[in-house]
């Protein structure tokens, strides 16, 4: 037999053919889109044969879990585990709860779907919530290494319950989750709320930022509509200062330690004490048409961006959801809470919470009807600001004694010509006698900041809140005597016309036509070229109630009730005066002893004076060069 001998030339051809399969295989490798689509195609063939091994005796809630199980894989990708629960487990919800705050959570997304304030109704006596059928929302979008996009909204969390804390974990394995973790304490709306994921490091891409969006529409809680909607903004603390957006308004900010969803008289506020980075910030007013009733006020949302740290999340964070009471907000130290109730900026917001909030809350200890600690108050801010009307009528009595003295130097010195004597001359007699013009105005004008003080407590002030007093059954909104049929309305009046407005406007009727008759007695004589300053007081004794009506008819009634006492304690205060307090003939005989005594003229009226004399001079030079 002949012996078979090495083939170099075969060897040669095989190593050849070999190259050229290696090089083709190279060529024609798929790209990652066409992995995908045979990843799909496998599931899918997977899915087709996992259905055809289940027989007609199958139950169909077993087959749907089955192909709901292989569809999650494909779509979640590790987070397919989560699909693992049973149809009703994923539809369930858990519920963790105090005596002040009821909480439900869905197992879908783990947030939270119902947030019911236990102490509260709404305007027609229904529970009161801020969450509840889908207004708000809770949710991470984060990339994973496999290269999927993925939202919490889409992952099922499984609940453990113990006491009043929640956990709800999104699993991977029964050691890989992401947790949101929910903590009540008794008798809280301070949520502790943790966000931290475990052993997920190496399926969460955090080279990609992940994203957090909370968004809410509030809903109306109020009897008011008008009222709740024009309170209702969202507040931010960055960098140690508290702000708000506008009415359809958005906000970048480097650095937010709370964002607050502040409705009239309750909030849902997100804190975190390591701060948000860049987050943006929008509020959305969804009222159109004020005359028109509707579910929702105003649509916020917050998207901000998480760090993981080391590869894993650990966000310690909490839930405010409850009234906006200031003691309330006031006893969470360091954070500013309080300052999202709208009690006024600079001296006006001072006020408030140094004298009126004490005196209230002080009253509020030992009486229960809030229509009467309206009215005591009042009492109390009346004598309080009494020796600044009888300044005022004072100042008002002294000028009532010396005007003939002055319309004497009117009739003397008529004319343009003699303007700048006329007023030497009276100025003059004001100095010798110790009187100002000025003395009546400042005691008003130190009144400004306490008027305009309450016009910020009363609407802003949770305790009125669906208290009754006399017709008015929510001294936090506006009485109603008579509603107008058929939905008709007047433009800047409303659809109602309450009470308490017209009795404000009716007393500041009298009050007025009382200080301007005041007035008149200080008002100098009508000057030539000068307005008519008489008539304009007179238009405005018709004016103020008129505005005043229309402007409160839709406010809160304890604000009217308040103006109106106030007006009523006011007019009785002038009327003592006037009637047991001043006596003009001391007065006179005062002022005569008073011009009789040398005077010292102070460095500005001495400057005043020598300003006017050369002026006149100036004048009387440019009269003798035009003859």
């Amino acid at each position: 037999m002949e012996e078979k001998k090495f083939d170099l030339n075969s060897l040669i051809g095989f190593l050849l053919l070999g190259a050229i399969m290696l090089w083709w295989m190279n060529t024609n490798k798929p790209t990652p889109e066409e992995v995908q689509e045979q990843q799909k195609t496998e599931q899918t063939t997977t899915i087709s044969e996992t259905t055809s091994e289940i027989t007609n005796e199958t139950p169909v809630a077993v087959v749907n879990d089955s192909i709901a199980q292989l569809q999650a894989k494909q779509r979640l990708g590790a987070f397919g585990f989560s699909e693992r629960l049973s149809t009703s487990a994923k539809s369930a919800t858990s519920t963790v709860e105090n005596d002040v705050l009821k909480l439900v959570v869905s197992n879908k997304g783990g947030q939270i779907i119902e947030a019911q304030l236990k102490n509260y109704k709404t305007y027609d006596q229904l529970p009161l919530y801020l969450i509840k059928d889908s207004n708000a929302s809770f949710i991470l979008n984060f990339n994973t290494t496999d290269n999927r996009t993925l939202s919490t909204k889409e992952l099922y969390f499984e609940p453990t319950l113990e006491g009043t804390t929640l956990s709800m974990k999104a699993k991977v394995s029964n050691n890989q989750y992401l947790e949101y973790r929910y903590e009540l304490k008794p008798n809280q709306y301070m949520v502790d709320f943790t966000v931290r994921s475990q052993g997920l490091s190496n399926i969460i891409n955090t080279a990609k930022p992940i994203a957090l969006n909370w968004a809410l529409k509030g809903y109306r809680h109020e009897h008011s509509m008008r009222s709740e909607n024009m309170y209702t903004y969202m507040y931010y603390k960055s960098d140690d200062d508290v702000d708000y957006l506008s009415i359809d308004d958005d906000e970048k900010v480097d650095n937010t330690t709370w964002a607050a969803f502040k409705q009239h008289f309750f909030s849902s506020i997100l804190l975190n004490k390591d701060g948000f980075k860049n987050v943006q910030l929008t509020s959305e007013n969804l009222v159109k048409d004020s005359a028109v009733d509707t579910v929702f006020t105003k649509k916020f949302s917050l998207t901000t961006a998480l760090s993981p740290k080391g590869g894993e999340l650990n966000e310690n964070m909490q839930w405010y959801f409850g009234p906006n009471d200031y003691k309330i907000l006031k006893s969470y130290e360091g954070q500013n809470l309080d300052e999202i109730i709208d009690l006024g900026w600079g001296i006006f917001g001072f006020i408030n919470r140094t004298l009126f909030i004490p005196i209230f809350n002080g009253l509020k200890g030992f009486i229960g009807n809030y229509g009467i600690i309206i009215i005591l108050m009042t009492f109390v801010v009346r004598i309080f600001m009494s020796p600044l009307v009888y300044k005022s009528y004072l100042s008002s009595a002294k000028m009532k004694v010396l005007k003939p003295e002055m319309e004497e130097i009117n009739k003397r010195l008529p004319g343009k010509e003699n303007a700048m004597k006329r007023q030497q001359e009276t100025m003059a007699l004001q100095s010798k006698a110790g009187v100002s013009p000025l003395a009546g105005c400042i005691p008003a004008l130190l009144q400004m900041p306490v008027f305009f003080a309450l016009f910020r407590f009363f609407p802003s002030n949770i305790d009125l809140r669906q208290k009754s007093f006399l017709w008015a059954n929510d001294l936090s909104s506006y009485d109603t005597i008579w509603k107008f049929p058929n939905g008709f309305s007047i433009p800047f009046y409303g659809d109602h016309i309450s009470l308490f407005p017209i009795l404000a406007s009716v007393a500041i009727f009298f009050y007025m036509k009382m200080s301007q008759s005041q007035q008149m007695n200080m008002q100098q004589p009508t000057q030539e070229g000068m307005p008519d300053m008489q008539k304009m007081m007179k238009y405005m004794l018709y004016f103020s109630p008129i505005m005043m009506l229309f402007f409160f008819n839709q406010y809160a009634s304890s604000l009217s009730l308040y103006y109106f006492i106030s007006n009523l304690l006011t007019l009785t205060i002038m009327f003592i005066i006037k009637k047991y307090i001043i006596d003009e003939d001391k007065i006179h005989a005062k002022i005569q002893e008073n011009k009789k005594k040398p005077k010292k003229q102070s460095k500005f009226k001495k400057r005043l004076a020598d300003a006017m004399k050369q002026a006149q001079e100036q004048q009387e030079a440019q009269k003798r060069k035009k003859k």
